[in-house]
């Protein structure tokens, strides 16, 4: 299974961005959406799961939208949610890939036997940091996450 990870997009898909992720079968979206117009976009490419960022909370398009997911992939317990200092109280024992945003950092980093994700930002650029999003192959007994540039 191939899925993209984006975040902080902040009302900003960028034609990068929709190319980078156009054979994924399922896109997750880790929060500061910006607009409905970004899900509605994502949509047509693939299934998307997406939690409320902090910006996004008073926004009425969003108010069906979870401040955290728990899903299944393709055999991986996971966790979504937008802020990583959220995931101690959200965390269960059994969650082996947890995905953030937030931060506009990208990470990819194992800590024992749990992946931790954060996309980075795939919006607009925020101080020097990178502007980013994840394509992670899901195996049953394997993950591989991949950090891919959208801007040089």
């Amino acid at each position: 299974m191939k899925i993209a990870i984006i975040s902080d997009t902040h009302g900003l898909l960028r034609p990068e961005a929709l190319t980078a992720i156009e054979s994924v079968e399922l896109i997750l979206h880790g929060g500061d959406i910006g607009s409905a117009d970004i899900l509605s976009q994502l949509a047509q490419i693939a299934p998307v799961h997406a939690v409320r960022g902090n910006n996004d909370l008073n926004l009425p398009w969003a108010t069906d939208l979870p401040d955290h997911l728990t899903l299944n992939l393709n055999g991986w317990p996971t966790l979504l949610t937008h802020d990583i200092a959220d995931v101690p109280a959200l965390l269960d024992s059994l969650t082996r890939l947890i995905i953030t945003g937030h931060s506009h950092k990208p990470l990819i980093e194992w800590r024992g036997d749990r992946l931790y994700l954060n996309p980075g930002s795939a919006g607009r650029r925020r101080f020097k940091l990178p502007v980013t999003l994840a394509l992670l192959d899901i195996h049953a007994e394997a993950l591989e996450p991949q950090l891919i540039h959208l801007l040089p």
